[in-house]
């Protein structure tokens, strides 16, 4: 059974964000055998895809090491990388269903172009404690599926030292979510981006999660707005690392353009086969 490491939102190797993708299975393995590999795997997200009868349409689940998640764009640009760059799926498009409905993603030259559901965040007071769980000034608070912090500049971004637990337990109150927290501002002018952010998902087993698709999904509708821009390009800041992200709203939808890389290519062994659901009556 073959697997990939890609890393996700990148240009070059170690890069972005790296998601382990493997091959296409014909029916769901249990989703135990899945979570299992997923910690095994260690990384933000495991992609595990099931074949259809259409050869371009397949289904698409992520698991992170602690559980499954309903939506990620890094792993789903990395499982759409791994069917054109390394199993060579003919055509420029594909369609993952998933928990979030059908995402399609398509080939734009060396980029892929996401088409997400957008998730335009509601502004809430700030709560209490986050400034000093984040490490950095809070000047507004928006809620949407994730808690999203926006700072003074890029600079405090960049510097900020979270308390995870404290985040954990302020992001959970303040959407009734897994307490998953952004932290974004405008970039400093002249930079190739016009946004910076950090994530940091202890509610989903990460510490910090170095190019995150579902944030964007939040941030991209809340700056364009701002900036009175569609289409806006972000740069997530992870230390030592860093992921690009070219953010287009489009009605309802958020277009989310990235590349990727394949670093490993691997083998399970026999004995890390899976079982497979049973089927139901």
């Amino acid at each position: 059974m073959r697997q990939w490491t890609i890393d996700a939102f990148a240009t070059a190797p170690f890069r972005g964000n790296p998601a382990c993708v493997l091959a296409p299975f014909e029916a769901w393995p249990e989703a135990g055998w899945m979570q299992s590999l997923a910690a095994e795997n260690n990384q933000a997200e495991t992609a595990f895809l099931r074949r259809t009868e259409d050869p371009a349409r397949f289904g698409l689940r992520w698991f992170t090491p602690a559980l499954e998640v309903p939506l990620c764009g890094h792993a789903t640009l990395a499982a759409a990388h791994m069917l054109f760059a390394e199993l060579d799926l003919a055509g420029t498009s594909v369609t993952f269903d998933t928990l979030s409905g059908p995402l399609r993603v398509t080939r734009e030259g060396e980029a892929y172009v996401m088409d997400f559901p957008a998730a335009p965040p509601r502004r809430v007071d700030i709560p209490a404690g986050l400034e000093a769980a984040l490490g950095a000034p809070v000047l507004e608070a928006w809620a949407g599926p994730y808690l999203v912090a926006v700072t003074a500049d890029e600079a405090a971004v960049r510097a900020a030292r979270p308390d995870l637990a404290a985040l954990k337990s302020i992001g959970e109150a303040a959407t009734q979510g897994r307490g998953n927290i952004g932290l974004s501002a405008l970039a400093a002018p002249g930079g190739d981006h016009q946004v910076v952010s950090r994530f940091f998902a202890p509610g989903s087993g990460i510490a910090e999660d170095p190019a995150t698709g579902s944030l964007h999904c939040i941030l991209a509708p809340l700056f364009a707005e701002k900036l009175g821009r569609p289409r806006l390009a972000f740069h997530q800041a992870y230390p030592g690392r860093g992921g690009d992200l070219d953010c287009e709203v489009v009605g309802d939808r958020v277009l989310l353009r990235g590349r990727a890389v394949t670093v490993i290519e691997s083998q399970l062994k026999a004995a890390a086969q899976p079982a497979y659901q049973r089927p139901g009556p």
